[in-house]
């Protein structure tokens, strides 16, 4: 009797099987969500693409009834105003302003909330839990309810219209929100890991240095990056507190170029921006691997 060859030993490969319905369904699920990925990405991207966009073109275009998606007429002219109009606030001192009370606030907050984290969460004392709850509390109350309060504080301290009066106002508004985060993290790390290292024969300070304050160094910068966003964006306190030309933030600073009595230059607004946004971006490329592993860090991996 003589058996007919199999499909497998004809071809040498084996029968294809029929794709099932399941396979069928994830590929059309994955294209669905990539194309809302896409989606949501042009929507996030496209106001920054429209204000340096803007930014490029003179006012006569920027006014017209057609929006022009891509300058016809290129000019940095709008950034020449920016930065060396002498009829307007200087960019320079503005950002020189922005800079040190932004990186003063992010550096003592982390500071004071990496202690505090590390006592709420290694120790148990009493009023913890009211500790945590009032940090809960402060964060629900707006920093505008307290403008009068601050006002007359900094006044009588004489440190209105300086780097550390308006650091101190931010300190103060940001440290809640960086000690709950940072609690996180560190409740994330188990404190196992420093009995083991000081079983091994470090000391509990060297047993933090060298076993946790690694691991917890992808939640400090995490941390430090939502604080300085917070910080450097910031414009009621800072329009109260620095109400000196010469002591203005960036966001103060752009407020400038709208006035009541003439034309708000909008191509001008839109240099500022641009180049308001540039040192967020830039710290953002230097510490986002960092930003990256600190918001995926839930837990210990051994």
């Amino acid at each position: 009797m003589i058996v007919p060859p199999s499909p497998r030993r004809a071809s040498g490969r084996p029968p294809r099987r029929p794709v099932s319905g399941h396979r069928v369904k994830r590929r059309a699920a994955s294209v669905v969500f990539s194309v809302i990925a896409v989606i949501i990405f042009l929507c996030s991207v496209f106001p920054v693409y429209w204000m340096i966009n803007t930014s490029l073109q003179p006012n006569n275009e920027i006014r017209g009834p057609i929006p022009n998606f891509f300058p016809k007429d290129f000019t940095l002219g709008n950034y020449s105003t920016v930065l060396f109009e002498p009829s307007r606030s200087p960019f320079l001192p503005a950002l020189a302003n922005s800079l040190a009370v932004t990186l003063l606030t992010v550096v003592i907050a982390l500071v004071f909330a990496f202690l505090a984290s590390l006592a709420v969460t290694r120790f148990r004392f009493k009023g913890r839990k009211a500790f945590i709850l009032s940090i809960l509390i402060i964060q629900m109350i707006p920093a505008e309810a307290m403008i009068v309060s601050t006002y007359r504080v900094l006044d009588s301290w004489s440190l209105l219209n300086t780097i550390g009066g308006l650091t101190l106002v931010y300190v103060a508004t940001v440290l809640p929100f960086t000690i709950w985060t940072l609690r996180g993290f560190v409740n994330g790390v188990p404190i196992e890991l420093e009995e083991a290292a000081m079983i091994d024969g470090l000391s509990r300070t060297g047993a933090f240095w060298k076993i946790t304050f690694p691991l917890l160094a992808p939640g400090l910068v995490a941390t430090g990056v939502f604080g300085f966003i917070q910080a450097w964006n910031e414009f009621v306190l800072a329009l109260v507190v620095m109400s000196r030309p010469a002591s203005q933030t960036l966001p103060v600073w752009l407020r400038t170029f709208q006035q009541a009595n003439t034309t708000t230059d909008w191509a001008a607004i839109m240099a500022g921006s641009t180049l308001m946004a540039i040192p967020v971006v830039v710290f953002f490329l230097i510490v986002q691997g960092r930003m990256t592993s600190g918001l995926m860090s839930g837990a210990v991996k051994g």
